[in-house]
């Protein structure tokens, strides 16, 4: 597709005159945005169509990729890019006295996810295109996504993140595709006129699925996939009869229903009614999205026998496991087929990607919601459950633990990663250490029964977000170096490897990296007030907080050597900036109160002039794809420290990586291939393995009041969090942190996720940082070695495999 400059110009004044009767010099941003969004999507719909049109003639197998999250970023930087129009478009907008730059600042970012699950979904998604590979996207249209996150005095504050504000100049909505979706009744089992019985469901609520189609531009290629997330509408806006007597609630009853659906990512489900949402959500854009890919099917076969070979489902993690049940609903109940024909057509289509170790991560419903809520899809469950546990009884007979551990419904629960498992035809992990952990451990009764529905598919990202768009000079750099296939294949990003023994190619790529840490300097003076030196090092840990991610385990060491430089101004130690990014789930008390221990220490620290600016800490707002760009290229030091064997693989670490950030982890998830391809000599790895940890889990024998004891700078910095140094007006602010890491309670050992365990290794590497850093060109080699070593850590690469091993698609080509 060739985008003329003079006609893109033309297209962006018409727009504004029709829009908003303005032009260029009258319009204000946000204007100049749409009119430039909308001219950008009229060029991408060329291409669409002509996809559409391709796949359907050639009626090529799909994937749908159900997730509940898509972390996109923002839309225009990307599209431009993948269209290959950026040099056109960026001129043509300069002719006309607008700065590209200013205007993808007016965009926000689409709050459809929130953490490394969505950001994967839409990695993948960009690769598919890429790679030319027919795929939807399946989920959720959130009006106000998880939250947006503000921080005041320390604390994180939830507030709306209203990024439909302005509408979303890329979405196109489908009223055509609409599918209704039930709730609640119960279920009547009628005979039909052949003898078999069927089932109706009566006295339902329900509301209507309205899909929202957003386009999924794959790089120089006239491939544009798309990814669907669904809306939900009353069936019903308004009862008219209700009102006039007086049941003003009724008369908005389904509208109210349909609102609640959307309205945000992850609801608190601290409590029953969360819960119930949460479940909605799930049910709501998996019944639709299949429905939908049903009838899809049918309009170009007639055969509903053979559905798995024109579609593959594929759930990503345990929140889209409800379309085993829904997928067999449908084919039996609106299509008529026996038990045995659905099952063998579900088995065959349905496959499970799990993205955790961690067993309470792993999803779970009380039966009671379950079946109240989805009466027929629960009978569904029922029956796979007992054909399954007949099953487990023949294989293993006798074996009742083994049948307490596998059954999908047990102790009152359904367990959604169990069903995934029996119903899948392949069970992923997403990287190799994660992989062996849930074939050995987690998931191990499974295993030893299904061994060949297991496979590793390691993680990967997008070069053309995350170096491409994220770091312009980088890119040009390694383009001018290399050329340019590291775009479309990044393995090619290694022919730069013998340059890291060029003195002049070293200060290049060191010069970069220091424009990248000027650029995030003032952003952070911006946003947050405080003044950060470009020349210290930029250590950063930018991730969801969780626990076994271990952010505390990085402030408890702040505070650390706090301590060592107070008690000895003359203490060794190069200067750094740490940098935090992340937000809390608004439930998760704890690490919220981690978030307040960062920000009060960094309150302390930042404005004691007494240690003449040796450490600077910044907690980086509302952390996100937008400004994880900025973040990720200005990166000396990538913090990848979750206690080994709890982090499936991580993606931040390969982005901190292709942009030249130094590792220091645990041999943990997707940093042991780092590691492998990197050397170990360019990686600062400490702490316990994962062997060691599940072994100490196992035999209990740790004991972390024995560290406590025996060192003593370590006691101190535990005793800072209760004797008011960091919270003089609240000195129990931070009891519970204290606790949690001294003391068992009735559910949790004390130190649960090791970090006092692992402190002292953790001081040891970050000394060995500091050394090698002031080994400037010893540091130049390490970091682009980095970047040159990331190419196997390419979504491409991922989704190539996906491909090979479990959907078994054709690469298309299109002209338009």
């Amino acid at each position: 597709m060739v985008i003329n400059k003079e006609d893109f110009k033309y297209q962006v004044t018409v727009k504004l005159k029709k829009m908003f009767r303005k032009d260029v010099s009258s319009a204000d941003k946000q204007q100049l945005f749409q009119a430039v969004a909308l001219t950008v999507k009229d060029y991408i719909m060329d291409a669409w169509l002509a996809s559409a049109k391709e796949f359907k003639e050639k009626n090529v197998k799909c994937v749908y990729y159900m997730s509940m999250e898509f972390l996109m970023g923002r839309a225009l930087g990307n599209n431009i890019i993948n269209l290959c129009a950026q040099k056109e478009i960026k001129e043509g907008l300069a002719e006309l006295g607008i700065d590209l730059t200013d205007i993808e600042e007016q965009e926000p970012d689409a709050a459809l996810g929130n953490g490394g699950l969505g950001r994967l979904a839409a990695c993948f998604l960009d690769s598919l295109a890429s790679l030319g590979y027919p795929a939807y996207g399946c989920g959720i249209r959130y009006k106000y996504g998880m939250f947006e996150q503000k921080i005041e005095n320390g604390f994180q504050l939830e507030v709306p993140d209203n990024w439909l504000k302005y509408g979303n100049p890329f979405e196109m909505k489908r009223p055509e595709h609409s599918k209704e979706v039930r709730f609640g009744g119960y279920v009547r089992m009628v005979k039909g006129s052949d003898g078999r019985e069927h089932f109706v469901t009566e006295d339902y609520q329900s509301v209507m699925a309205v899909p929202y189609d957003i386009p999924v531009v794959g790089y120089g290629n006239n491939i544009v996939n798309t990814l669907r997330i669904w809306d939900a509408e009353a069936v019903q806006n308004f009862s008219l009869d209700s009102f006039d007597k007086g049941d003003y609630y009724k008369a908005v009853e389904q509208q109210n229903l349909a609102n609640t659906i959307c309205e945000v990512l992850y609801p608190n489900d601290n409590h029953y009614a969360g819960k119930e949402l949460r479940l909605k959500q799930q049910y709501f854009f998996i019944s639709a999205s299949l429905q939908r890919a049903v009838e899809q099917y049918l309009e170009n076969n007639d055969d509903i026998h053979k559905l798995h070979e024109k579609f593959v489902f594929q759930m990503n993690d345990t929140h889209p496991t409800v379309a085993v049940p829904e997928l067999m609903r449908i084919l039996m109940d609106d299509y008529g087929l026996s038990w045995g024909e659905a099952w063998d057509i579900t088995s065959k289509s349905v496959a499970y990607t799990n993205h955790t170790i961690m067993a309470e991560a792993l999803e779970k419903w009380p039966i009671d919601l379950f079946q109240r809520l989805l009466p027929r899809v629960y009978q569904i469950v029922e029956e796979i459950n007992r054909r399954f546990v007949r099953e487990v009884e023949q294989r293993f007979p006798g074996d009742e633990d083994r049948i307490a551990r596998m059954a999908i419904l047990y102790d009152g629960q359904v367990r959604m990663a169990n069903m995934a498992i029996v119903a899948g035809f392949s069970v992923n992990g997403v990287a190799r250490l994660h992989t062996e952990i849930l074939k050995h451990e987690q998931l191990k009764d499974f295993y030893e029964m299904w061994p060949e529905k297991f496979n590793n598919k390691t993680n990967g990202i997008t070069q053309r977000r995350f170096l491409l768009h994220g770091n312009p000079l980088l890119a040009d750099w390694v383009t001018k170096k290399v050329g340019d296939e590291w775009i479309t294949d990044l393995t090619k990003i290694e022919g730069i490897a013998p340059l890291a023994e060029d003195p002049k190619a070293r200060e290049e790529y060191m010069q970069i990296k220091f424009k990248n840490k000027q650029r995030l300097a003032a952003y952070i003076k911006e946003h947050n007030g405080i003044d950060v030196d470009p020349n210290s090092i930029f250590d950063v840990q930018v991730k969801r907080l969780h626990e076994y991610k271990r952010q505390l385990l990085n402030i408890l060491h702040i505070m650390y050597l706090y301590n060592k430089i107070k008690a000895d101004p003359s203490y060794e130690f190069y200067p750094r900036t740490f940098i935090f990014g992340a937000k809390a789930s608004a439930g998760y008390r704890r690490a919220k109160a981690i978030i307040k221990l960062i920000n009060s220490v960094a309150d302390v620290v930042n404005n004691d002039p007494s240690i003449n600016g040796k450490i600077k800490i910044v907690f980086i707002e509302n952390y996100r794809v937008s400004n994880a760009e900025i973040i990720f290229a200005a990166a000396d030091v990538s913090e990848q420290i979750s206690t080994a064997s709890k982090e499936a693989s991580g993606t931040g670490n390969m982005k901190f990586m292709l942009n030249g950030a130094v590792t220091i982890g645990t041999m943990d998830g997707a940093n042991v291939e780092i590691v492998e391809e990197v050397g170990l000599e360019n990686a600062f790895i400490f702490g316990l393995s994962s062997d060691e940890v599940i072994r100490l889990e196992h035999d209990g024998s740790y004991n972390p009041m024995d560290i406590v004891k025996s060192d003593k700078e370590i006691a101190d910095v535990l005793e800072q969090l209760i004797d008011g140094t960091y919270s003089p007006h609240d000195m129990d602010i931070f009891k519970e942190i204290y606790t949690s890491l001294t003391q068992s309670n009735g559910y949790d050992r004390a130190d649960v996720y090791f970090i006092l365990k692992d402190f002292r290794s953790y001081a040891e590497a970050q000394e060995r940082v500091g050394k090698a850093y002031e080994d400037r060109d010893a540091w130049a080699r390490m970091a682009m070695l980095n970047t040159a070593k990331s190419g196997k850590f390419s979504s491409d690469r991922t989704i190539e495999e996906y491909v090979k091993d479990i959907w078994h698609l054709e690469k298309q080509k299109v002209r338009c």
